[in-house]
């Protein structure tokens, strides 16, 4: 393939500040992705999800279909803010391409659009092929979860193109996330003159985080970490207010529930000295657990990777994605088709070089192998 080409497409969506929070620079990658399916023949349509997000897209080579035989996920927002591409724009040595959501995953997306247009003209009129871009991923996916939900619904299989991990490794489970955010209400007071009229809520968050950090299970997998704290107007008053933003990560889903009843209880009595606590969730997706489809799914990855000279290896990672909510549905999903990166949501993130050219082959080998629905319903019938 023509790297350099593949290079100057990367840099038109990487060097734009696209976090989630910055929903014209994810419009602005949706808009140039668009045009680039447009141009070669797909049928696309936006999707406005909420005005605290950018716009989805999706894409599709059978316009309004009922089903598809496979939908292919990527998000298109990162978790940089503003300034980060004035900082620090897409660069690369030798050997890897540097920048903010080259991995995460700017490239996934590229590899999608490569692998599908390098299909035959039979496996694209013989399968119904969807590509669902969100704008959300990276806080939890809630305004797309909905509609990532109902397409997925009516997938045969899901492939969610993350990067793959450094070694190399295809994701066939992942942690469940949530977060949580507790609000402290206090009462103001004078801290110099007359500090024992007010109960500050920054105490009582300093209290309640030590009871939370104890929810935590090693044995279980499961990590509660407070992550974010805020509070307080000025330093000369009691304050009257505070909140505590949570993430927590499980194995089982069963576990999590756990998490989530003590958080409710504790939340559900006054705090050190009676300030009030009130909890909610911001996000939830379920831990991704590979049942027998996926397992099927995943037998026909690893003849796919035979084919291509890919040696497919398989890993259970900490991080949640989008594929945690298609593989709660019941659909067959795999993840971590992307290529291969590291360094994610950091200053060193990179791409492999060398990794683009067999992962978008492997893509391409993995669906052209797909049966479609018509297939499957010819062979049950003989």
């Amino acid at each position: 393939m023509d790297m350099n080409h593949y290079t100057r497409l990367l840099s038109q969506l990487v060097n734009i500040d696209c976090g989630t929070q910055t929903p014209q620079g994810v419009a602005t990658v949706a808009s140039r992705l668009c045009a680039l399916w447009q141009e070669a023949g797909w049928f696309t349509r936006t999707v406005e999800l909420d005005d605290a997000c950018g716009p989805g897209l999706l894409v599709t080579n059978r316009h309004e279909a009922a089903h598809y035989d496979v939908l292919l996920i990527g998000h298109m927002d990162t978790v940089f803010p503003p300034g980060t591409v004035a900082q620090r724009p897409m660069s690369e040595d030798e050997t890897r391409i540097y920048g903010p959501g080259v991995s995460d995953m700017k490239a996934g997306l590229l590899n999608i659009f490569f692998a599908l247009n390098n299909l035959t003209k039979t496996d694209n009129e013989r399968l119904s092929i969807a590509v669902a871009m969100n704008p959300d991923e990276e806080v939890g996916s809630p305004w797309s979860q909905q509609w990532l939900s109902e397409l997925a619904s009516r997938a045969r299989v899901v492939l969610v193109c993350e990067a793959a991990r450094a070694d190399g490794s295809l994701v066939k489970a992942r942690k469940g996330v949530a977060t949580w955010e507790i609000h402290f209400s206090g009462v103001a007071a004078h801290a110099g003159n007359e500090p024992e009229k007010g109960r500050s809520a920054i105490t009582a968050l300093a209290h309640t985080v030590l009871a939370v950090n104890q929810l935590a299970s090693l044995d279980a997998g499961t990590t509660v970490n407070v992550g974010i704290i805020s509070g307080g107007d000025a330093p000369n008053i009691v304050a009257a207010h505070a909140s505590a933003t949570v993430d927590i990560r499980f194995w089982e889903n069963s576990d999590y529930e756990r998490v989530k009843e003590a958080l409710f209880t504790l939340c559900s009595k006054p705090g050190y000295n009676g300030v009030a606590l009130s909890a909610h969730c911001l996000a939830h997706k379920p831990a991704m657990t590979p049942g027998k489809a996926t397992g099927a799914l995943m037998h026909h990855i690893e003849q796919a990777g035979e084919c291509c000279g890919v040696p497919i290896t398989w890993q259970a990672v900490g991080g949640g994605s989008d594929a945690n909510l298609t593989a709660a549905l019941g659909i067959p999903t795999v993840d971590g088709l992307g290529p291969v990166g590291g360094g994610f949501h950091s200053p060193d993130e990179y791409l492999e070089k060398a990794s683009v050219a067999p992962r978008i082959a492997l893509l391409g080998e993995i669906i052209s192998g797909l049966p479609c629905s018509e297939d499957i319903v010819e062979n049950t019938n003989n």
